[in-house]
């Protein structure tokens, strides 16, 4: 029972030493990010587009349909997904990035 408690400890201070360590602390605006703005986008992202879907036959006839979608769509996708945690500064619209005629 003793070598089990003894070997139990080693092993315990083997695994705990070895484990690494936190670099820097979470700071508010990255819990902030992903406890409230996060979430805050996945509603405006099913929101903005019952809306889109509601405003089209309306941007149809005056062709604003693309305005109209990035506005109500694309934007809360990108600030959602593509945008970098804890990052409030992102501009919003360089996504997805233009592609040159040498790239395609």
């Amino acid at each position: 029972m003793k070598k089990k408690l003894i070997v139990f400890i080693a092993a315990f201070f083997l695994i705990a030493n070895a484990a690494p360590a936190i670099a820097e602390p979470l700071d508010a605006e990255v819990i902030g990010d992903v406890l409230i703005s996060r979430p805050a986008g996945l509603v405006s992202i099913v929101l903005g587009t019952a809306l889109f879907v509601v405003a089209l036959p309306v941007t149809i006839p005056s062709g604003s349909v693309s305005t109209v979608g990035r506005v109500l769509v694309m934007n809360p996708i990108e600030f959602t997904f593509v945008r970098p945690v804890g990052d409030f500064d992102y501009r919003l619209g360089t996504w997805p990035p233009e592609t040159s005629d040498t790239e395609q």
